[in-house]
């Protein structure tokens, strides 16, 4: 008696398109698997034999299916949590952006995953692809350059929802339909070296830390460079400090021995600051009386120095908040469908600070 044979299944690549429109089926028809076979190879691994869930692992691959760690939630299209991708905690502004997030998603009745890049855009990669793995609705998030930044194209090819923190659009990143909240890093910038200008200072130095990494610092030096400009003063080369957390006294130390060594220094963070206030210290030098020093951020560790930190003071705690206000509205409105008029960037204000670390020139 003549036996039928099932027909082998063969892999439809086709008809699958690349990203959310895949599921699991069509990973198991791609490897010539069951269904419960490739749900095995992805929740129970040690229950598949290893060439099988290979077969599984390298058709999800070429399908750029992504497992879903969360799948109860799944059937609600929802997971009601938010991915918050930030460069790091050790700095305080981070730290105070992630109050304001907190808050916010928490009000709404949302959960946060967190996560940091270190300002390294391979790990940038590395940890968006965790977040996307478990399903999140949403993003708020900082990069280290906006305008090349491959993470933010691969959200945009995929349709998810993010507003950026702290990067501040540029013209182009706002026709390409990004969000983000910031303040004016150029224009704040620009009005903190102002007011070194106005209290006597002519040799003014950039210290930087991920100078080439932070679009945020570049556009802050550019403020410089607009202020110097603007009072016929040459600017000078930025000084790019190495660590935010250890001592760079040798740096210090070989700048204040120059005979243009410089009177203040405009720090494009606090936490650079804070750490070239106690270099000079170790340097014999006093801060303002022979060397001004003005921070950026705002961070609370600042006006609790003696004296406090003079610095341009951002909304850290409110840009988070906003992140989270905007991005939720987008998910409410559902605005993966492009509206020119609801895309941009949302500028808040700054102020200045300048009474403590600067002082006129000696």
């Amino acid at each position: 008696m003549a036996t039928s044979r099932r027909p082998e299944l063969q892999p439809c690549i086709a008809c699958a398109d690349p990203g959310h429109g895949v599921t699991l089926a069509d990973v198991a028809l791609a490897a010539q698997v069951s269904l419960a076979t490739a749900s095995r190879a992805f929740s129970h691994p040690q229950l598949v034999r290893e060439a099988t869930a290979k077969r599984v692992h390298d058709a999800a691959q070429r399908l750029s299916f992504r497992p879903n760690l969360l799948g109860a939630k799944l059937r609600a299209q929802q997971t009601r949590i938010l991915g918050v991708m930030l460069p790091t905690l050790e700095n305080a502004v981070f730290a105070e952006c992630w109050r304001g997030i907190e808050e916010s998603a928490m009000a709404s009745d949302y959960s946060l995953m967190l996560v940091t890049s270190g300002y390294d855009p391979a790990r940038e990669r590395e940890r968006l692809e965790y977040l996307l793995r478990h399903r999140v609705d949403g993003m708020v998030l900082t990069v280290a350059d906006a305008a090349e930044s491959t993470v933010l194209d691969q959200l945009d090819r995929e349709s998810v929802p993010y507003v950026l923190a702290y990067n501040q659009l540029s013209a182009q990143g706002a026709q390409r339909g990004r969000h983000s909240v910031s303040v004016d890093n150029r224009m704040s910038a620009c009005e903190g070296v102002e007011a070194l200008i106005a209290a006597g200072h002519r040799r003014i130095v950039v210290v930087s830390g991920a100078f080439m990494a932070s679009d945020r610092a570049r556009q802050r030096f550019a403020g410089y460079e607009d202020a110097m400009r603007a009072h016929g003063l040459a600017p000078l080369e930025p000084v790019c400090l190495p660590s935010h957390t250890a001592s760079n006294a040798a740096q210090i130390r070989e700048l204040m021995a120059r005979a243009d060594a410089p009177t203040a220094f405009f720090c494009t963070n606090d936490l650079l600051a804070i750490g070239v206030i106690s270099d000079l210290k170790r340097l014999g030098l006093h801060v303002p009386g022979d060397v001004s020093v003005l921070g950026y951020d705002g961070i609370a560790l600042g006006a609790l120095m003696e004296p406090q930190l003079a610095t341009v003071m951002q909304p850290n705690a409110e840009i988070g908040a906003q992140a989270v206000r905007q991005l939720l509205q987008r998910l409410k409105r559902g605005d993966n469908v492009r509206d020119d008029a609801a895309y941009g960037g949302y500028l808040l204000p700054h102020r200045l600070r300048v009474e403590g670390t600067v002082g006129a020139p000696p």
